[in-house]
């Protein structure tokens, strides 16, 4: 069985509080972006692209069997990652327990504080990407 929502959200807190120091939070983060697949070329386009970043950022939303499903790709190794994190919080989730969560933890472990504007800006614009995706397929299927 998947992991709910919540689950999630309180592993990555948990993971992140094992670290000391931002430094070591954010080759986690870097880490963890590794691990993502890189999108296809076809989806590097405006269509996904997310506004307000230093780096070029990409997002792709999918939605199927009732359920919201988020890829990301970036040419920052820290955007990756977080955006990264992310996408595996909210994929695989109903567009409701989506929208359940705030994305305000990633500030609980750190990670915002130590962002540039530019790069905190992009990450509110991605969060606010994946929240509208949800709220539009909510309203779609009801």
């Amino acid at each position: 069985m998947s992991s709910t929502i919540q689950e999630k959200r309180d592993r990555i807190i948990e993971e992140m509080s094992l670290f000391d120091d931002s430094y070591e939070r954010f080759a986690y983060v870097i880490e963890k972006g590794k691990k993502a697949e890189p999108l296809p070329v076809e989806y590097k386009t405006d269509a996904f692209r997310i506004e307000g970043c230093m780096s070029n950022l990409w997002l792709v939303p999918e939605f199927r069997d009732s359920l919201c499903y988020y890829n990301s790709d970036s040419d920052s190794p820290i955007t990756r990652g977080v955006t990264y994190l992310l996408c595996s919080l909210y994929s695989e989730h109903t567009p409701e327990d989506v929208l359940s969560v705030d994305p305000v933890f990633l500030s609980e472990v750190g990670i915002t504080q130590h962002l540039s504007s530019n790069r905190r800006n992009g990450l509110s614009n991605v969060t606010a990407k994946i929240l509208g995706y949800a709220e539009l397929q909510k309203s779609q299927s009801v």
